[in-house]
């Protein structure tokens, strides 16, 4: 039996390479989809970026409250970016500019250029500087 599982084990895996090599449209989807995989790992790494303490992680229990965690956090990341998506496709196919179901397939929502992880704001304060200290404005027009 053990010697069967392990000749079809081979006899598919070489079909699939067969296929992975002569059929371009699937291998490029395979492609697709594990680059999308890596993607989540990215996102992930964006999101925990430091490394657990030394008392931390140590025992199983402490790996899959952390793990789950970030998973948690990564779903959540890719839900508000699929929500915010959709938001723009659909304003586009309002404005009569429809996005196909085919550009849609390459689109993965686990970018976080536009997230905030580190709390972190930076505001263009020079831009509303005369509105935010009325002072210096007077000083600037009386020297």
């Amino acid at each position: 039996m053990h010697k069967t599982g392990e000749a079809l084990g081979k006899l598919l895996r070489s079909l699939f390479l067969c296929d992975y090599f002569t059929i371009t449209p699937f291998r490029r989807e395979l492609l697709r989809l594990l680059n999308h995989g890596e993607l989540v790992h990215t996102l992930q790494r964006a999101i925990h970026a430091g490394s657990l303490a030394a008392a931390r992680g140590r025992r199983q229990e402490e790996l899959e409250a952390v793990s789950g965690a970030l998973t948690l956090l990564a779903n959540l990341t890719m839900a508000w970016t699929t929500h915010h998506l959709q938001q723009v496709v659909d304003q586009w196919g309002r404005e009569g500019h429809p996005v196909s179901g085919e550009l849609l397939r390459h689109v993965a929502p686990v970018h976080s250029a536009a997230i905030n992880f580190r709390g972190t704001f930076h505001f263009p304060l020079e831009c509303y500087a005369k509105r935010l200290i009325p002072e210096r404005n007077r000083r600037t027009a009386t020297s």
